[in-house]
């Protein structure tokens, strides 16, 4: 579990992401949450765009990410989501 401090930091470094996995009308599935967890392994932080037409809320898409990948939601922000998760072999941020 992420600390307010921890969060913070992350949601700053997020910034400057741009969203490299997209959620669309289908919704989540495990071919998603797969990759989005290798994504995560080399990059530790990544931020998901929700589209218009996916039909599921964004909390629960959000909900569903971070549970199939592990990983802790940093920030929901209008369509985008920011996962972390701490890679085992990459370890490229360190956290407060």
């Amino acid at each position: 579990m992420l600390t307010g401090k921890q969060k913070r930091f992350l949601r700053s470094k997020a910034n400057q992401l741009k969203p490299i996995f997209q959620v669309g009308k289908t919704g989540v599935n495990e071919n998603m949450i797969e990759q989005i967890s290798e994504a995560l392994e080399k990059r530790e932080l990544i931020k998901v765009s929700i589209l218009q037409n996916c039909m599921e809320d964004k909390n629960t898409v959000a909900e569903k990410l971070s549970a199939g990948a592990e990983a802790e939601v940093a920030q929901i922000i209008g369509n985008n989501i920011v996962l972390y998760k701490e890679s085992q072999e990459n370890k490229h941020i360190q956290l407060p």
